[in-house]
């Protein structure tokens, strides 16, 4: 037997659902559906949200459920969801191609400075050598 039973599960993951609103999960198959998932999710490598003595990924799926570690997101919020966090990683990748024409901007003016800074050099350079060669005609 399954414990907590499935009802118990069933009205933690509707908890937070208001009354007159569309239950998140309806039957037995969602739960089985959404801790399978997450135990593929913890045998793939994911780090469990709760502690637990048993080593089963599914015990452990069901545990974080049931604490309301995890939640079950229904099909219409999961697309809502999908879209932020792409509108997100969209504004983020924005923020670093700035960040990266900005230091790059920067970067090539620093390059300038440097190509130019040298041409000054030479010509005191050259300065100095004629200074040199009209004191050498002069020793003469």
């Amino acid at each position: 037997m399954l414990h907590p039973s499935y009802s118990d599960l069933m009205k933690v993951v509707n908890a937070d659902v208001e009354p007159g609103e569309t239950k998140v999960v309806n039957s037995r198959y969602s739960i089985v559906m959404a801790t399978a998932k997450r135990a593929r999710q913890i045998v793939d490598g994911d780090e469990p949200l709760v502690d637990n003595d048993e080593a089963k990924p599914l015990s452990i799926a069901v545990e974080e459920l049931n604490q309301g570690k995890i939640k079950i997101i229904a099909d219409d919020e999961l697309e809502e969801f999908e879209n932020d966090i792409k509108q997100q990683a969209a504004e983020k990748a924005e923020e670093i191609m700035q960040q990266r024409a900005e230091a790059k901007a920067a970067a090539e003016a620093e390059q300038e400075v440097a190509e130019a800074a040298p041409a000054k050099k030479t010509r005191k350079s050259k300065a100095a050598a004629e200074e040199e060669q009209e004191a050498d005609a002069d020793e003469e």
